[in-house]
């Protein structure tokens, strides 16, 4: 009678906490879910002009964010009628006040003077194969794309006013991850920018909304396995 009212007491507990972690995973799983939606936009990249870093049909996370949060090295999604009123990704090289120019001795892109090496280029050549200067007036953003040789971006526009920049305004999102393939992973933020004033971006919460629809997964089938399980070792005992 004792171990019979012990067992029921333990089944009776360990259904409670089974359904309540089925509960919580529900939490985390829908409000990772919902979260992500709110904070992020998806988006295909539709060229190679951001390759090696992304390339096109990339199926990429970009942070819905202010053009006032984007700093130097972040890649963004931005719309401007002057380069053809749809959605683009390029990166940013320089901000209002910036002296942009290409290229130093080594090759590589300069912001007011001080050489920015670039390791997400590929090619081993130099940052532009045609050289190039601008002055960003305040308010604007000078766009580049990673593909330097065939990249339609503020080098096309340098004889436009504002010498190829844009409007932060005209930035909706900033990439922060590619979410296709799957093995695209962070895009991360280059380390050459942040010895530069303003620094760079910080990530967005990416992480921790993977972080809680994987524990959501992870506790919804704990919860629900716990009921068979349960039942086949009780059926092992009475056997």
């Amino acid at each position: 009678m004792g171990g019979t009212g012990r067992s029921g007491g333990r089944g009776r507990l360990g259904s409670a906490l089974s359904g309540l972690a089925v509960a919580v995973g529900c939490v985390l799983f829908l409000g990772g879910f919902g979260w992500g939606a709110v904070v992020y936009q998806p988006y295909t990249v539709p060229t190679d002009s951001m390759s090696p870093t992304v390339q096109a049909g990339d199926r990429v996370l970009a942070e819905r964010i202010s053009g006032d949060e984007v700093r130097r090295g972040d890649i963004v999604v931005f719309t401007d009628s002057t380069w053809g009123d749809l959605p683009m990704v390029k990166r940013v090289v320089g901000v209002g006040g910036d002296e942009i120019a290409c290229c130093d001795a080594q090759g590589r892109l300069t912001v007011n003077g001080t050489a920015v090496e670039e390791p997400y280029l590929s090619g081993g050549g130099p940052a532009s194969p045609q050289g190039f200067s601008a002055s960003v007036p305040e308010g604007q953003l000078f766009l580049l794309g990673d593909e330097r040789t065939g990249s339609v971006d503020s080098r096309v526009h340098l004889q436009e006013p504002g010498e190829g920049s844009v409007p932060r305004s005209a930035v909706s999102a900033r990439l922060d991850a590619v979410a296709w393939p799957l093995d695209g992973g962070l895009v991360e933020r280059p380390g050459s920018f942040a010895a530069l004033p303003g620094g760079v971006s910080r990530p967005g919460p990416v992480r921790l909304i993977v972080g809680a629809i994987a524990a959501g997964v992870a506790l919804i089938l704990g919860g629900a396995a716990y009921g068979p399980v349960a039942r086949r070792r009780h059926a092992v005992r009475s056997a």
